[in-house]
């Protein structure tokens, strides 16, 4: 490949599916629910149970970057405000 020649990869770039108990345009208590299900499924299921990645997947797309940091924060801290055992 010569220095002009540039290669391109296709990304498949996916957001969270529609959830009938979030109708509304705010998409922050369906952000929270994501994180949360997230870790209450691993805590149960461990990190590799492939379901998981859905909530995963989905609050990292629907969450801003600062509520993830701070949440994650919280849970290491020990003053996260949801119980997250199974």
């Amino acid at each position: 490949m010569s220095d002009n020649e540039t290669e391109t990869k296709a990304i498949n770039i996916r957001t969270a599916g529609f959830d009938a108990r979030f109708p509304n345009t705010n998409q922050t208590k369906h952000c929270w629910q994501n994180y949360v299900d997230y870790f209450k499924c691993i805590k149960a299921r461990g990190e590799d149970f492939a379901p998981c990645q859905q909530f995963f997947r989905a609050y990292h797309s629907l969450c801003p970057n600062d509520f993830i940091s701070k949440w994650d924060t919280q849970r290491e801290e020990g003053n996260f405000p949801v119980k997250l055992d199974p």
